[in-house]
């Protein structure tokens, strides 16, 4: 009887920890060097499983204390099928007022889900057919015109896609 007990907790236990993530439809991360070079543009390629459900899109990041910024600028570029792009310029907040880092973890990894598409308004894959994502830095001193070449304490580039449950 003791050990029926034992199994049937570790199955619920499974069970509850995958069914947590059950509106994940794409979820992919990639490593960056010790230092991610300006010109390093991480991709993902993905095929939406449909051109008729909405969507939430997001930029998933892990950081360590190295890095030095309070906020971090990216451009993301969504390339279409068919040829359509969509390309933006976001900024997110990485640090709380007195300096500690946000996002989940721990260890000194830090885990950042940050919004792409789908917070404003819906996201739909209107198009079928595979798509790209495409993600680079564009941090830059104060004062200056030219972007930082290496930028530290970025370890992962991930991409997530959610079904909108709204």
């Amino acid at each position: 009887m003791q050990k029926n007990k034992y199994w049937l907790i570790c199955v619920l236990l499974i069970v509850v920890s995958v069914s947590c993530d059950a509106n994940r439809v794409f979820d992919e991360y990639k490593s960056v060097s010790n230092e991610w070079d300006k010109d390093n543009k991480v991709e993902f390629k993905l095929t939406p499983p449909d051109s008729i459900n909405e969507y939430n899109l997001f930029v998933n990041l892990r950081n360590t204390e190295d890095y030095k910024y309070s906020n971090l600028f990216l451009i993301v570029e969504l390339n279409y099928p068919n040829g359509k792009v969509l390309k933006d310029t976001l900024e997110y907040t990485m640090t709380n007022p007195d300096g500690t880092f946000l996002g989940t973890g721990f260890t000194d990894v830090k885990e950042n889900k940050l919004w792409y598409k789908g917070y404003k308004e819906p996201f739909v894959f209107d198009e079928s057919g595979e798509y790209t994502v495409n993600i680079q830095h564009a941090m830059r001193q104060n004062g200056s015109v030219d972007g930082i070449d290496k930028l530290e304490g970025i370890t992962d580039v991930g991409f997530r896609i959610e079904q909108n449950l709204n």
